[in-house]
């Protein structure tokens, strides 16, 4: 199979622990884009947190895509445009944010490349580290969120935010996609809005099908790329569940994983074609 596609969560599979691209990683993407492989990156950040990535890999100069807040954004890298958008209602996230009491979680979102919460906590500042926008601590959450958000995301440390996952799963299942991103982080986005389906959008807009894609992912919410994707890879330090739903699985994000897929399933029959040439 020529594949024609690479789509790429950030956190824990295309990045190191230390939030950044490997050399050889790097230049496994570079090779693979100069032969037309479009580079996807996939991730539950919003925008303004994917850029640095996209710039480094040159994403806007091969015509490529971002597909941010685990999908409910799509942008082309080349001309900025937004090519889909999903937002929650603030009566939703004035529920989510009863829900988050109830449940004693914290919450925030974003507005306005800012994160907004109305207790700052341990987990705000880890998604204040991992994306570089400021925290913005406000007196009444529901009053300052009157417009509709892209995402929430309920936070917690991992043995209690799982059993609130559980309920909230269930209970919310025919309102809003909810999934774990992270042990300590719970995120919400409109029904039906997933990196899966931001994929299949993404792919009948560019005419190229399901099975010339590559995804690769971690966690619980690069499961639905990685069940659409033509070939669906799980990390070598994903969860043995998320591992189990792969095609394949590779190696680490810290042991170059991303580039031994790239390696293995691109440049390596690309050379082997060009002998036979």
């Amino acid at each position: 199979m020529a594949y024609k596609m690479i789509v790429l969560d950030m956190d824990d599979t295309l990045l190191t622990d230390e939030h950044i691209i490997s050399e050889a990683t790097k230049k496994a993407l570079m090779l693979a884009q100069e032969h037309g492989v479009k580079v996807v990156l996939a991730s539950g950040r919003p925008t303004y947190a994917m850029q640095e990535a996209a710039k480094e890999l040159k994403l806007a100069e091969y015509g490529s895509f971002i597909l941010s807040f685990n999908g409910a954004k799509i942008i082309n890298c080349k001309t900025g445009e937004e090519l889909f958008s999903s937002t929650l209602a603030p009566k939703t996230v004035h529920q989510l944010f009863d829900l988050s009491e109830r449940e004693n979680v914290w919450i925030h979102t974003y507005m306005e490349d800012e994160i907004i919460t109305q207790q700052n906590n341990p987990f705000t500042e880890i998604e204040a580290q991992i994306t570089g926008l400021p925290i913005k601590t406000v007196a009444d959450f529901k009053e300052t969120v009157s417009s509709p958000v892209v995402k929430v995301l309920m936070v917690k440390e991992e043995d209690h935010l799982k059993v609130v996952e559980a309920k909230l799963q269930a209970e919310l299942a025919e309102h809003l996609s909810v999934m774990r991103s992270k042990p300590f982080f719970l995120e919400f986005t409109e029904l039906g809005v997933t990196k899966g389906t931001s994929l299949a959008f993404l792919i009948e807009k560019l005419g190229i099908t399901r099975e010339e894609v590559i995804a690769i992912g971690d966690s619980y919410n690069d499961v639905a790329m990685i069940e659409f994707a033509g070939l669906g890879v799980a990390m070598g330090n994903a969860p043995d569940d998320v591992k189990e739903l792969a095609n394949f699985v590779t190696d680490t994000n810290n042991n170059d994983g991303v580039a031994k897929v790239i390696n293995t399933f691109i440049l390596e029959p690309l050379a082997a074609a060009k002998q036979l040439n």
